[in-house]
Parts: structure tokens; sequence; C-alpha cells
């Protein structure tokens, strides 16, 4: 990351910023960093300055006890500031939770796009969602670090292979290194249910996009997402999974952020 900024809690934000126009900020979502959504810069940055962030408590950000989800708006307040005031916001899986909420708690944004949130739409969701909170705080508390990551993994559906597969791994010490991070975002996504009441708060345009060839359920949710916001619009971006290709999902941003 190339630059840094202070949060309102003091929390230092590592940032990288690339291209000229109106500011755009993406989000990441789970067992992620700013890398992972960096990749999106590029095809955007023709017509935009897009910012890619780590989140507090991941790569090179800081972290400030305790967790509220308020202290991450806050962060992204503070990103908007920086770049002028008033921005667009993407938000990849759980991130678009977290510019869901951002926009419903009124930060100076022209508009917000979201990628496949996660909730729980199918029968047993809310069940599952919070006994995977009641798991997850456990493992964290006890220090069980692998556990929280395999918790995770099995929630977005990976086979038990996979996972001991990813257990064995090089890429495994890193998974655990972010573990705690994953219960910034349990806490991003509430009870895991499409959150209608602060939806119906966001007096910005929406765009809600889901891929083709991801779970229907994704889909399902997308297309509540935009028919719950007053300002939404559904797209499905066929032929992409919840891994989208960023020259794939980059055209529909632009259209969408060019037009609000």
């Amino acid at each position: 990351m190339d630059n840094t900024i202070v949060s309102r809690d003091g929390t230092a934000l590592a940032y990288q910023r690339t291209g000229e126009g109106p500011a755009v900020v993406l989000v990441s979502g789970a067992m992620s960093t700013g890398a992972t959504v960096a990749p999106l810069g590029l095809p955007l940055s023709g017509g935009f300055t897009v910012v890619s962030y780590d989140r507090r408590g991941r790569g090179q950000s800081g972290d400030t006890e305790p967790y509220d989800v308020a202290r991450e708006v806050e962060d992204l307040a503070a990103l908007i500031d920086a770049l002028g005031g008033e921005a667009w916001l993407y938000g990849h899986s759980s991130g678009g939770a977290l510019v869901l909420e951002a926009a419903a708690s009124g930060l100076p944004v022209r508009g917000v796009a979201v990628y496949e949130v996660p909730y729980a739409v199918y029968e047993g969701g809310a069940e599952e969602r919070a006994e995977y909170t009641e798991n997850l705080t456990a493992a964290l508390g006890e220090g069980r670090r692998g556990d929280a990551v395999e918790l995770f993994l099995r929630l977005t559906g990976l086979a038990d292979e996979m996972i001991q597969g990813a257990r064995n791994s090089p890429m495994w010490p890193g998974m655990e290194s972010i573990a705690p991070s994953l219960a910034h975002d349990d806490a991003v996504m509430g009870d895991g249910l499409v959150p209608r009441a602060r939806l119906a708060a966001v007096d910005v345009p929406v765009l809600s996009l889901a891929g083709g060839a991801s779970p229907a359920w994704m889909r399902e949710a997308a297309r509540l997402v935009a028919e719950t916001a007053p300002q939404g619009t559904y797209r499905v971006l066929e032929g992409q999974t919840h891994m989208v290709d960023p020259n794939v999902l980059a055209p529909a941003l632009t259209e969408f952020f060019g037009a609000t």
C-alpha cells in the first residue's frame, strides 16, 4: 500500500490510489485485503480515481479494540474525506454489507455497487448463521485461528477434502493471520438476513450484482437487495461466479457510476 490515513479513533489505514477522475472506493470481503480487490482498479482507472484499502485488522492497516461496525463506517468516511468529500463505493461479498451500511449511515456517497452480499435467503439460513457466530466467537476467543478459518470455509460451502487441502497448503499461515477479522465481517453481516430497514434508508442509487454461474440463492439475495433499496437495480453477469473477473465487472461498474 502506498498511502496511509488515520481514522477517527486513531487507527492507521493503508490504501492504494490509482487513476484520475471521480472517486471510487473498493471494499473487500472476508479473508481478504485491499490487494484482493486492487486488480479492479486497473480497468476502472481510465475514468476514475480508484482506492483500494486494507480494512482495519488486516494487511498493513492497524486495529483498535473493541471492534464495532461503526468504526469501519468511520474508516470509509476518512477515506472519502481524503478523496475530496464524495465518492462511489463498491463492496464485494461481506464488503458489500459494509458499504450498504455506510450509505444508510448518511456518508457522502453518490452511489453504491455490491457484488453477491451473502445474505442467507435459503431455508434454515438464520439458524446456520447464528450457529456460525457462536462457534466463530468461541474459536477466536480460545485462540483457535485455524478452526475459525475452517468454520468460515465450511460456511462458504467448501468440501471437507478441500478444507484439508487448504490446511496443508503454503497459504494457510496467511489465512490464520487474518482470521480475527472474520469476527468483523460476521458483525457487518448482522444476523445474516437481508437488512430491510437499513436498505430502506439508503437514499442513493444501488446496483446489486450477481454471477450467472453462482448458486441460485446468491442471485436471489442480490435481487432482494435491489428490490428493497429505494433506488435499486439488479443485474446478472453471465458466466461469473463469486470470484468475479475484474474485466467483466468493470464495464458494469463504469456504466453505473457514469450514469449516477
